[in-house]
């Protein structure tokens, strides 16, 4: 299986693994699959919209890093036992408007909750992408 190959808490880039591969092998594993395509997105705001809608997020997200966490993490956590999370972010930008330090900052929210996650011995990866 796909997921036996990657460590069950961590955050990296996608590089050789195929969506279609990482949604199959989270169903097989019986864990979330999340997906959000960014590649229209163009700014940190418009990431933020396009993860909320792409997750589900309640109707009262406030779109910033700090709401993200929270929904990434404690929303879910008092949701009840969760089996897993594969994450897939694809096509983060890469420019100006959302540079390095912003597309860190928004890796940094998913390394804390792959942390959190971990600490509750729930597996949490997250792949990710440029444009």
């Amino acid at each position: 299986m796909l997921l036996q190959t990657v460590r069950p808490n961590i955050v990296q880039s996608i590089r050789a693994y195929r969506v279609e591969d990482l949604m199959q092998a989270a169903q097989a594993a019986d864990q979330h699959f999340l997906y959000a395509n960014l590649g229209a997105a163009q700014s940190k705001q418009e990431v933020l919209e396009g993860i909320a809608q792409s997750f589900m997020f309640p109707a009262h997200f406030g779109k910033n890093l700090d709401a993200l966490a929270d929904c990434m993490t404690d929303l879910v956590h008092k949701a009840g036992h969760q089996p897993g999370f594969v994450v897939v972010l694809e096509q983060l930008p890469d420019n100006a408007r959302f540079d390095r330090e912003a597309r860190e900052q928004l890796l940094d929210v998913f390394r804390d909750a792959a942390d959190f996650w971990a600490e509750r011995k729930v597996p949490f990866r997250c792949f990710y992408s440029f444009q």
